[in-house]
């Protein structure tokens, strides 16, 4: 076991990437860095995780700031959960007047898992705590041949309990980056290097050509189609919008008027369904100037087929409950889904 972990160190020593959350042991810091690398690649999260500590550089300026500022913040971001549980959870720590520093206290802390909380735990405070994550569960199913699939109650416990007691007790912040790193960089999902890896002698996947079958899972998300068909009305420099609520996908986003059907529409079928009628009964003039569809946009279990119809309203529109019309010059200052901000960014040439 010692000397597994001595390879892997070295291994580290020589290809860690210089990341500004691994020079630092502010549990803040961390904390931000763990929950926006999430489902995020480090390329993408790193631009991210500098412009939300320049916007938010205490815990206690993230937990006074609006919702709305935090969730423009995470635009593009993707699983806005997240950035809900961060101003959430700040509120959390400065309520306790102290960032929690012992795993089952962080544990504590809105949004944040067992992976996490170990995360934090082991890279701010030393607390020999294995963190495990996707690359985690990788490296050690293939190095000890687990072939128990990982998503399981019992896969899960085997992965926790190997990398725990391959954790050294004064180096948990290494062990944790290094294993970490080490999946990203060397044991990769599709094709590892496996002919220059140093655990290659020791790795069980390798010497019985499981490789490509290890981690395995015991069932795929079923990944489920859902249509929207987005109104895009204007009136006079100005747009409307509408923040979304309720348990579903972009809570608390903002985004164009929505109709949602069971199947693709198109427009000599939009204009008859009743959602637009009834919108028809609040904006009764306008010229309609087409559409834009085909577009797709694909989440971790939904598949978003979108269409955006363009209305240019004449004279005064009032918004409806739940509704605000938005100057262009202030779309900014709005939080909008990915999918909402590209149509966006293809029209703001009109502007």
């Amino acid at each position: 076991m010692d000397d597994i972990c001595c390879r892997l160190f070295a291994w580290y020593d020589m290809h860690k990437r210089d990341l500004p959350w691994r020079s630092t042991r502010n549990p803040y810091y961390i904390w931000i860095s763990e929950v926006i690398l999430q489902q995020t690649r480090v390329a993408q999260g790193y631009a991210y995780f500098v412009r939300f500590i320049a916007l938010f550089p205490t815990v206690e300026a993230l937990a006074d700031a609006p919702e709305d500022a935090v969730m423009r913040a995470w635009q593009g971001l993707g699983y806005y959960s997240r950035a809900r549980n961060l101003h959430a959870a700040a509120k959390q720590i400065v309520k306790l007047g102290r960032f929690p520093d012992t795993y089952e206290a962080i544990r504590q802390l809105k949004g944040v898992g067992d992976y996490t909380a170990a995360a934090i735990a082991s890279f701010a405070f030393d607390e020999p705590k294995a963190a495990v994550d996707g690359n985690v569960c990788r490296v050690w199913s293939r190095v000890f041949g687990i072939d128990c699939p990982i998503d399981s109650v019992r896969g899960k416990r085997v992965v926790a309990e190997i990398a725990q007691e391959l954790l050294p007790d004064s180096q948990a912040a290494k062990y944790n980056q290094a294993v970490m790193e080490f999946g990203a960089l060397q044991c990769t999902p599709h094709s590892p290097s496996c002919v220059d890896c140093p655990l290659a002698d020791k790795c069980v996947a390798l010497a019985e050509g499981k490789v490509d079958m290890l981690p395995s899972k015991s069932h795929k998300t079923k990944v489920i189609p859902r249509y929207l068909t987005y109104l895009y009305m204007h009136n006079a420099g100005s747009l409307l919008l509408h923040k979304r609520t309720g348990n579903d996908i972009w809570q608390n986003l903002y985004e164009l008027p929505l109709i949602e059907t069971d199947v693709a529409i198109d427009a000599d079928k939009l204009f008859l369904h009743p959602d637009f009628l009834a919108w028809k009964k609040i904006v009764p003039h306008y010229t309609y100037k087409g559409f834009t569809g085909g577009i797709k946009h694909v989440l971790s279990h939904r598949v978003l087929h979108a269409t955006f119809h363009e209305l240019e309203v004449w004279g005064e529109l009032s918004c409806p409950d739940g509704y605000v019309m938005v100057p262009f010059s202030e779309l900014s200052h709005y939080a909008l889904p990915r999918l909402v901000e590209r149509y966006m960014q293809e029209k703001s040439g009109q502007w």
